[in-house]
C-alpha cells in the first residue's frame, strides 16, 4: 500500500485524453500515463514492484531527495523496459536473487537513484538495454554492485559502488559498459570484472579501492581500457588478466596494493602508457605463460614495500619497456625461463638494492640505451642458454656492472661501466659473453675479471683508473689446456704500462697487433691467481652459532622463543659432537611450528635460526625463502605441485618460511589445491629431509587447527613456539632502538607517555606489535616535524628531542 500519491502531468496537445492528476498508486499512474508523460511520486515508502514499458518520466518531488522509497517485500524493485527517465529515487530490494534495478530494453536515463539493497546485484543491464545512468549509487553488500550482462552496454557517469559482496562491476556474455569518473570501493570481490568473449569494459577517471580481491579482473577473452584511473588499497593483485584478456592502461595510477600491482597469465596482452606503478608488496609487473606480453611505453614503477622484483617475466612470457623508469626496489628486472624475453628500451633502472637486470634458465634480455644507477649488481646473466644483449648501455654506481656465470653468453657492446665497487665485469664458472667497445673507469677491483677458464670475447674494450688493474684473467686449471681462454682483441688500458707480456707460447689469450700504447701487456694465467671478485658485492664472512645467538639475545622481548631455540641448538651441537666422538646422536627434527600475532618477529628468528644451522654445519647455506599460499598454490590442476618444489628448490640448504600456513588448508576447502600443496610439501621432506628446514607460521588458534586437521603435516615438526605479544614495556624499548638508530632522543616524559599509550592502545586483530612500535615511532617523526618545521632556527635539541605531545591520536 503506498504511502503517498503520484501526481501524473500529461505533457502532450490531445484534448480528449486527460491524464493529468492524481493517484492512489504507483501501479496506476503507470498504467495511465503515456509516452511523454511526467509521473511525480510524493513522499513516502511504496511497496510495489514497478514496471516502465513506456517513455515516461518517474521522479521524486524537487528538493526532497532520497524521500520517495521503493521498497517491496521481494521481487524486482524496479524494472525498465523503455527509454524512460528514472530521477531522485531510493530503490530497496530484499530478493537475493533479483536484482534491485533491472533495465532490460530501451535507452532509458537513471538520475540521482540510490540502491540500497541485499539483492543479487543493485543495477543489472541485460539484453539490448543502453542506458545513461547518472550520479547513482549502489549499496549491496550481499551481491554485485552493477552488472552489465548478454550483450548490453549504457554510460554510467559520476556513480558509486559502496559496497558490495561479491564484484563491484562485473561485465560478463558480450557486454560493454563505459564509465566516467565513477568510484567503486568496499567491495567483497573484485572492484571491475569483465570476463568472456566479446565482453568490454571502458572505464575514465574513475577509482576503485578498498577492494577484497583484484581491483580490476579481466579474463575469458575480455577486453578493457582504463584511461586516467586510480587502483589501490586492494587485498591481492591491483589488476589481474588471465585467459586471452587484453587491457589497456593509460594515464593510470596503480599504487598501496599487498600483492602483485599487475599480474597476467595465459596469453594476456597489457597495453600501459603513462602509468605509475607503486608501493607494492609482490612484483609491480608480473607477467607468466607463452603468448602472455606487457608493452610499456613512459611508464614508472617504484617504491616496492616487498622484497620481489618490481618487474617479473617468465615461463615463456614477453615484456617490453620502453622509456620507463624503475627506482627504489629490491630487484628491478628478472626474466626467467626459456622463451621468456625482455626488451627494454631508453629505461632507467636505479636504487636497485640487489640486481637491477638478472636473466635465468635460458631466458633472453635486450636493453638497447638503458641507464643502470645504484644497484649492487648491474646486469646479472646465470645460466647456459641465458643470454641477449646489452647496447649503448650506462652502468654507474654498483657493486659489480655485469656479471656472467654457469655459460651464459650474452652480447655487450659500447656499454660503459662507470665507478663499480667490485669488477665491472666479472665472468666466471664457465661464462662466455662478448664484449665490444666496451669500456670500465673508476673501478675499485678489476676492470674485467675472468677466471674459471671462461671463453669470453674482448674485443676494442678499455679501461681507466681500474684500482687493482684493467684486465685479469685468472687461472682456470684444466681448463687452460683445452683452450677454453679468453679471446682478446685491441683492448686498451691506461696502466698498460705496468703489465707483464706474456710469452708467447704461454699466453693464454690472443691479442692482435696493436701500436704502441695499445693492450700488449694483457697478463695471461697467473700460476697463483688472486681471490676472485665477488659475484654480487663484498662476500660476508659466515658467523658462528655465537654470534648469532648474541643477535638473537638483542631482540625486544621474545624470552621464552630465546630459550625454545636455545635449547634446540644445543641439542643439535651435542649430538654433532656425539657424532665426531662416535656415540649415537639422539635424532633431532628440526623443522618448527611459529604460532603468534604478526610483528611478533617470527620472520627475524627463522632467518637466525637458519643462520645458527648453517654455522653448525647442519644447514650448507641457511639461507631463509620466505613462502604463503599464493607462492605454493595454482589456480590449475598440476600446476600447484610444481610450484610447491619450486619453493622447495629455491629453499635447499636453507630454510622454507611459509607464513599463514593454516591458508593451506582452508576450513571450507572443498576441491581447494591447497591440500595438494601440502602432500607435495610432505612428501619432499621426506625424500629430502636434511637438505631444508621447513617453518610453518600463523595466528596460534588457526595453527592449532591446522595441525589438528593435518596429522602427517604434524608428525613432521619437532616442536611449536609460541611468539607472545609485546608488552608496553617491550614496545617501549622498540621506539627506543628506533629513536636511537635515526638519531632522535626522547624528551623527558615521552617514555612515560609511550609507555601509558602502549597500555591503552587497542590490542585487537589489527594490533601489529613490533610494526606498531615502529609505526608510531613514524609518526611521532612526522608531528615533530610538522613542528619544528614552523621554528625560524631550531636548535640540535629542537631537532633531535620527541616529546609525548607528538604521539598519535588514539582514535
Amino acid at each position: 500500500m503506498a504511502q503517498g500519491t503520484v501526481q501524473v502531468t500529461h505533457t502532450g496537445t490531445s484534448r480528449w485524453r486527460r491524464r493529468t492528476g492524481e493517484y492512489p498508486s504507483l501501479a496506476a499512474a503507470l498504467e495511465a500515463a503515456a509516452d511523454g508523460d511526467v509521473l511525480t511520486v510524493a513522499p513516502g515508502t511504496y511497496r510495489e514492484n514497478l514496471v516502465l514499458q513506456r517513455a515516461v518520466t518517474l521522479r521524486g518531488p524537487e528538493g526532497s531527495p532520497g524521500s520517495v522509497r521503493i521498497a517491496p517485500v521481494d521481487g524486482v524493485p524496479l524494472t525498465v523496459r523503455a527509454s524512460a527517465v528514472v530521477q531522485d529515487l531510493h530503490v530497496e530490494g530484499q530478493d537475493a536473487a533479483a536484482p534491485a534495478v533491472l533495465v532490460e530494453e530501451g535507452t532509458p536515463e537513471l538520475r540521482d537513484v540510490r540502491v540500497v539493497t541485499r539483492s543479487a546485484a543493485g543495477i543489472e543491464v541485460r539484453g539490448n538495454a543502453r542506458p545513461t545512468v547518472r550520479r547513482c549509487a549502489v549499496d549491496n553488500p550481499a551481491g554485485i554492485g552493477i552488472a552489465v550482462l548478454d550483450g548490453a552496454g549504457g554510460v554510467f557517469e559520476e556513480c558509486e559502488v559502496v559496497a558490495a559482496g561479491q564484484a563491484g562491476v562485473a561485465v560478463r556474455g558480450g557486454a560493454h559498459p563505459r564509465l566516467e569518473r565513477c568510484r567503486v570501493h568496499h567491495t567483497s570481490g573484485s572492484g571491475l570484472s569483465a570476463t568472456g568473449e566479446n565482453s568490454a569494459l571502458e572505464a575514465v577517471g574513475c577509482e576503485i579501492y578498498e577492494v577484497r580481491g583484484s581491483g580490476v579482473h579481466i579474463t575469458g577473452r575480455a577486453t578493457a581500457h582504463l584511461t586516467d584511473c586510480d587502483v589501490h588499497r586492494t587485498t591481492a593483485d591491483g589488476v589481474t588478466l588471465d585467459t586471452d584478456a587484453v587491457l589497456t592502461l593509460a594515464d593510470c595510477r596503480i599504487h598501496d596494493i599487498p600483492e602483485n600491482a599487475v599480474d597476467l597469465r595465459s596469453r594476456s596482452v597489457l597495453t600501459l602508457t603513462r602509468t605509475t606503478v607503486r608501493q607494492f608488496g609482490r612484483n609491480g609487473l608480473s607477467v607468466w605463460d607463452p603468448g602472455t606480453r606487457v608493452d610499456a611505453n613512459q611508464c614508472e614503477i617504484f617504491d616496492s614495500t616487498g622484497d620481489y622484483p618490481a618487474v617479473w617475466v617468465s615461463d615463456g612470457a614477453t615484456a617490453v619497456l620502453d622509456s620507463c623508469r624503475v627506482h627504489d626496489v629490491p630487484d628491478a628486472l628478472f626474466v626467467l625461463d626459456r622463451g621468456s624475453r625482455a626488451d627494454v628500451v631508453d629505461t632507467d633502472l636505479s636504487q636497485v638494492r640487489n640486481t637491477a637486470v638478472s636473466v635465468s634458465d635460458g631466458a633472453t634480455a635486450q636493453l638497447d640505451d638503458c641507464r643502470i644507477r645504484d644497484a649492487a649488481t648491474g646486469a646479472w646473466f646465470r645460466d647456459h642458454g641465458s643470454g641477449g644483449t646489452l647496447s649503448n648501455c650506462t652502468v654507474d654506481g654498483t657493486q659489480t656492472g655485469v656479471i656472467v656465470t654457469k655459460g651464459a653468453d650474452p652480447t655487450v657492446e659500447r656499454c660503459t661501466i662507470d665507478s663499480p665497487a667490485e669488477a665491472g665485469v666479472y665472468v666466471s664458472a664457465g661464462g662466455r659473453g662478448s664484449f665490444l667497445n666496451c669500456r670500465v673507469t673508476g673501478s675499485g677491483g678489476y676492470g674485467f675479471h675472468v677466471i674459471d677458464g671462461s671463453r669470453t670475447t674482448l674485443r676494442k674494450c678499455r679501461t681507466e683508473r681500474c684500482a687493482r688493474g684493467g684486465y685479469e684473467f685468472a687461472d682456470s686449471g684444466a681448463d687452460a689446456a683445452s683452450g677454453a681462454s679468453p679471446l682478446v682483441e685491441d683492448c686498451t688500458s691506461d696502466e698498460s704500462a705496468g703489465l707483464r707480456e706474456p710469452a708467447a707460447r704461454e699466453a693464454a689469450v690472443q691479442t692482435a697487433s696493436h701500436p704502441p700504447g695499445l693492450l700488449g701487456g694483457v697478463p695471461g694465467q697467473r700460476a697463483e691467481p688472486e681471490p676472485p671478485a665477488p659475484v654480487a658485492g663484498p662476500e660476508q664472512p659466515a658467523r658462528s652459532s655465537k654470534d648469532v645467538l648474541g643477535e638473537l639475545d638483542a631482540l625486544v622481548g621474545l624470552e621464552s622463543v630465546k630459550r625454545e631455540v636455545r635449547a634446540l641448538t644445543d641439542m643439535i651441537e651435542v649430538g654433532r659432537r656425539r657424532q665426531q666422538a662416535g656415540l649415537k646422536a639422539a635424532s633431532v627434527k628440526r623443522h618448527l611450528v611459529f604460532t603468534g600475532s604478526p610483528g611478533t618477529g617470527k620472520t627475524t628468528v627463522a632467518r637466525l635460526y637458519g643462520e645458527i644451522l648453517a654455522s653448525l654445519g647442519v644447514l650448507d647455506k641457511g639461507h631463509l625463502v620466505e613462502v604463503s599460499r599464493v607462492d605454493l598454490v595454482g589456480e590449475h590442476i598440476g600446476s600447484t605441485a610444481i610450484r610447491t618444489q619450486e619453493a622447495f628448490e629455491k629453499a635447499r640448504g636453507g630454510v622454507l618460511f611459509i607464513d599463514e600456513a593454516y591458508a593451506l588448508s582452508p576450513e571450507d576447502a572443498g576441491r581447494d589445491f591447497g591440500k595438494e600443496a601440502i602432500d607435495t610439501l610432505v612428501k619432499l621432506m621426506e625424500d629430502h629431509r636434511d637438505a631444508v628446514v621447513v617453518i610453518v607460521a600463523g595466528y596460534t588458534a588457526e595453527m592449532e587447527r591446522f595441525l589438528s586437521v593435518n596429522p602427517g603435516v604434524a608428525s613432521r615438526f619437532s616442536r611449536t613456539i609460541t611468539f607472545s605479544d609485546y608488552g608496553p614495556e617491550d614496545l617501549l624499548r622498540i621506539v627506543e632502538q628506533q629513536a636511537d638508530e635515526h638519531e632522535y632522543r626522547l624528551a623527558p616524559g615521552a617514555a612515560e607517555g609511550l609507555r601509558k599509550y602502549f597500555t591503552v592502545l587497542p590490542k585487537g586483530p589489527a594490533f601489529g606489535n613490533g610494526r606498531t612500535a615502529r609505526q608510531t615511532f613514524e609518526a611521532m617523526v612526522e608531528r615533530h616535524a610538522s613542528r619544528v618545521a614552523q621554528l625560524p632556527e631550531p636548535s640540535t635539541d629542537d631537532l633531535t628531542l620527541l616529546y609525548a605531545e607528538d604521539l598519535p591520536e588514539l582514535l
